[in-house]
């Protein structure tokens, strides 16, 4: 074990208990509480009295909940945990994490998953040990993540048997040593935030840069022997001396010396000028103020090992150390807690798939970066030629206050970056929202591109001097930047606070509303066909987050809109009728109609000509009556149409998991649910779209007779995507008054809807609500490929992205074994063979169907063709074409055109198949 550092007497309870040779006994006299073992493992924690008394209470209510819990085998696992919550309600935490995993003998996802097991009621864990959970196990996450890159990095780069001029002193595992505890060091004194996996991997490649340097060539593989060889050759210092000026002289040398640092980028594809930024204003400060010094060509273990121990002792967490030896307590569950690697879903275990390389988190968030800067190297940082010719169109031109408002946002995003991740980090900051900013007038001319085309006009004058939209345009192209490089181990969706980058920290930074936000979501996807799937889901489930809460806020426009709409013709009108709900949700509203639709009611008939055509989205009648209505908001009309969407959605799922023998109380919920939405729109004030549905479910399940406990619903509640404990644990009640959602439904819910609820048990229930046609997102791509039917070795898969980006964008043509083809659509076909290959596979099942037929069989049901949308067309036919249609459309209809003609190109089948794979 490193040896303790000094500590005052105050702190000293909080020392790391040896598993080997035990603790002495607590000075004070202790309150005997519980069983033996019970105290034993209190002692061995050094808890406070207050924190044994209410674990133990804690520990019989569970058990009288739950008998198994008491069971030997889970008996010590169940006081560790009450021990552990108890301790954090209070305040009172007294051991580490690891020292708490050790006494019980479990491992962190062990832990985790029967923490999770254990809350079956909905006071058992606060929704302050969640957060805490939640810290520790995204930073868990991380860790286990890195470490992983870390050790394989190392076998890339260090011989596993040096030669014998190497002393023994600078074995491997010493090496291994220095530079894990070293980067744990770094990354806890310099980053505030704990569960950023690029920053934190940045981090470790300087890392790794600096200790390459200090190792002695016989140590290393190629391509780093050579390069440290040279290095010593031109005479740099290998060992830096003590001294004031140590960043002056590693700045010198790493700017004379960038070999080892651009190999460790071009290996794992990270951006040289991020990690030299992150090296001048990080790591050497870092390096400066731990006062580490070589010896024997490493720093010294000690100093580093101290330094670290006084570290994990303050945070009372997780002893990353321990990694170094496959410590039991870190490694990931069989059911893998951490996705460390993933694979393909497979289509059928008897065939042959196309199986793509595991993919660990950081070769995913390293890919998913270059392919965004990629993307964003032809784009420049400020307004292109086209841009600043739509700008010279508008009646004002923008151009000023779009320049001025850019400017004014890099500061502020500059300074918060700052404050979140840590001051060092601030250019790192800045690099980010200059990506961002390049994409901000990437999807601006594309967005106005699609509306010149649709409009027929250039004057976007309004649009353009519109304040909102610009603020939510650039929020929104940062946010991307953003989640790119935010991307953590575990792709956990829940957010931690202060610290977090996630959404919906942007709007914090750009001041603004999330009604707002929300409005250019679906036109950015659209405008830039380049985003990636990860960042199109990402960007779906801001909207999703921003319909079921964030919209609903105090302040949120969205209040002012509804009472606007209430008032158009007394409380009669609704935001969206409810004869809506079964019609396909299909518009044609773009971010201009959404910013640019009404916000306050006309008092009388508009004169004259608008500023732009694009300031007048909302369709009018030819003729316009002298008494005419207000307009009708688009933007709110078209949230409650995506409102109602997920809610049913919602509903839907977990009306699946607990009522599906009770089918014919979905309509009655969603007409309760749907009402609420409707006319009791105050109940979504500061409050969750969830809470409301849980709500309906109970109501309903009361008046009909049907035993549902809220305690079932919240536990099935608990096993949906994207959803967070606090939902139902802490929900607003009155003023600055929160509670369980069994509070809410008896003290507000049930309050306000008592006399709509008790009509679903009379004998003339209300009207039901149209249940909401359910089309396809269209943000979302399948996750794997799908099979053409008809039992043909055919499958359609989106293009995926190559796991590596060194050389550039690979073709798909790289990624698929010589045995299949694959066709890009949108890219260059290739050869006519591709098409011939694909026929003669279609045609294989048919030809198998005519001789069965032929043999006396039942005559086959005629086989579904690939069938491609062709207006006018239900299938495409090689003999006819439309006098419209391009060479495009009628190569597409030749691949199915008849099956004499695909019986002659079968007989062709494995002419040259090598032929076939070329581009």
């Amino acid at each position: 074990m490193p040896p303790k550092p000094p500590r005052r007497a105050g702190a000293a309870r909080t020392q790391r208990h040896s598993p080997d040779g035990g603790s002495a006994p607590p000075a004070a006299p202790r309150l005997e509480v519980g069983e033996a073992d019970f105290v034993v493992l209190c002692d061995a924690l050094k808890v406070s009295d207050s924190v044994r008394e209410k674990a133990w209470k804690t520990y019989e209510n569970l058990s009288a909940a739950d008998g198994a819990l008491a069971c030997n085998k889970k008996k010590k696992e169940t006081w560790g945990v009450c021990i552990f919550i108890v301790a954090i309600d209070l305040d009172e935490v007294t051991f580490t994490f690891t020292e708490l995993l050790k006494s019980i003998n479990t491992s962190v996802c062990t832990f985790f998953q029967f923490l999770k097991e254990v809350d079956v009621n909905m006071d058992t864990v606060s929704t302050k040990v969640d957060s805490t959970v939640s810290r520790l196990k995204k930073k868990y996450d991380v860790l286990f993540a890195l470490y992983h890159k870390f050790e394989r990095t190392c076998g890339l780069i260090y011989l596993e048997q040096p030669s014998s001029e190497i002393s023994a002193e600078l074995s491997s595992v010493l090496v291994l040593k220095n530079y894990w505890i070293t980067f744990l060091l770094a990354k806890g004194k310099v980053l505030q935030v704990e569960d950023d996996l690029v920053i934190s991997f940045q981090l470790l490649l300087c890392v790794l840069d600096y200790f390459i340097k200090l190792s002695p060539p016989a140590m290393l593989k190629e391509p780093y022997k050579s390069s440290v060889s040279a290095v010593t050759v031109n005479g740099s210092a290998r060992t830096p001396r003590r001294g004031q000026n140590r960043s002056s002289r590693t700045a010198k040398q790493l700017d004379t010396d960038t070999k080892i640092i651009e190999i460790l980028c071009k290996e794992h594809d990270c951006n040289l000028d991020e990690v030299k930024n992150v090296y001048f204003t990080s790591f050497i400060p870092f390096l400066n103020s731990a006062g580490i010094v070589a010896s024997n060509g490493l720093p010294e273990v000690e100093v580093i090992l101290k330094q670290y121990d006084e570290l994990y002792l303050k945070n009372k967490d997780i002893d990353a150390r321990l990694f170094l030896n496959h410590d039991e307590t870190l490694q990931p569950a069989v059911t893998a807690c951490s996705q460390l690697e993933r694979t393909p879903l497979k289509n059928n275990s008897d065939e042959e798939v196309n199986i793509m390389l595991p993919q660990t988190p950081v070769r995913a968030a390293m890919n998913n970066i270059q392919q965004l800067i990629m993307i964003l190297n032809s784009a420049t940082d400020k307004p292109s030629d086209t841009l600043i010719m739509y700008f010279n169109n508008c009646t004002v031109n923008p151009k000023d206050s779009i320049l001025k408002r850019v400017e004014s946002f890099d500061h502020i995003f500059k300074k918060k970056f700052a404050e979140a991740v840590g001051q060092g980090w601030a250019e790192i900051g800045s690099q980010r929202y200059k990506l961002g900013v390049r994409l901000y007038y990437r999807v601006m001319e594309s967005m106005l591109k699609s509306e010149e085309e649709r409009l027929s006009v250039q004057n976007f004058s309004k649009l353009l001097n519109d304040n909102i939209f610009h603020t939510s345009l650039l929020a929104c192209a940062v946010e991307v930047v953003m989640a790119t490089y935010g991307r953590n181990a575990s792709q956990s969706d829940s957010t931690s606070a202060e610290t977090d980058l996630s959404f919906p920290w942007i709007l914090n930074v750009f001041d603004l509303k999330a009604f707002d936000f929300y409005k250019v979501i679906e036109s950015f996807i659209k405008a830039e066909p380049s985003l990636t799937r990860e960042m199109i889901k990402h960007l779906e489930h801001c909207e999703h987050r921003i319909m079921e809460s964030l919209a609903w806020q105090s302040g949120s426009p969205l209040f002012d809109l509804i009472k606007q709409s209430k008032e158009r013709e007394g409380q009669a009108d609704q935001p969206e009728p409810t004869s809506t709900l079964n019609m396909p949700l299909q518009h044609n509203h773009t971010a201009a109609d959404l910013y640019l639709s009404p916000v306050k009611s006309p008092k009388k008939k508009a004169s004259g000509p608008p500023l732009s055509a694009a300031s007048t989205p909302d369709v009018q009648p030819a003729v316009i009556p002298q008494t005419q209505k207000p307009q009708k908001s688009t933007s709110l009309s078209l949230f409650y149409k995506k409102v109602y969407l997920l809610a049913y959605r919602r509903l839907h799922t977990l009306f699946l998991h607990l009522l599906s023998e009770h089918p014919d109380l979905e309509a009655l919920i969603w007409t309760l649910f749907q009402h609420t939405l409707q006319n009791e729109y105050e109940l979504m004030r500061d409050r969750h779209l969830d809470q409301i549905m849980m709500c309906s479910m109970y109501g309903i399940c009361k008046v009909k007779n049907v035993d549902l406990r809220f305690k079932i619903i919240v536990s099935a509640y608990k096993e949906l995507c994207n959803t967070n404990q606090e939902t139902f644990k802490r929900v607003l009640i009155r003023e600055e008054q929160y509670d369980s959602i069994i509070v809410f439904y008896n003290l507000v819910f049930m309050q306000k809807l008592k006399t709509n609820i008790l009509q679903y048990a009379s004998s003339r229930p209300p009207t039901l609500s149209p249940i909401p046609h359910i089309p396809r997102s269209p943000y979302q791509f399948s996750n794997s490929p799908r099979r053409v039917p008809a039992g043909n070795n055919i499958y359609i898969s989106p293009l995926k992205s190559p796991y590596k980006f060194s050389d550039g964008f690979q073709s798909p043509t790289k990624m698929t074994p010589r045995s299949r083809i694959l066709v890009s659509i949108g890219e260059s076909f290739g050869t006519s063979e591709k098409f011939q290959k694909i026929n003669q596979m279609l045609c294989n099942s048919e030809c198998q169907l005519k001789r069965s037929a032929e043999a006396g069989a039942a005559a086959p049901k005629p086989l579904k063709r690939l069938r491609f949308d062709i207006e006018g067309q239900d299938e495409a036919d090689g003999s006819k074409h439309l006098p419209q249609e391009s060479k495009f459309q009628q190569k597409l209809a030749e691949m199915t055109s008849t099956r004499t003609r695909m019986q002659k190109q079968k007989l062709n089948d494995g002419n040259d198949t090598s032929a076939s794979e070329e581009k």
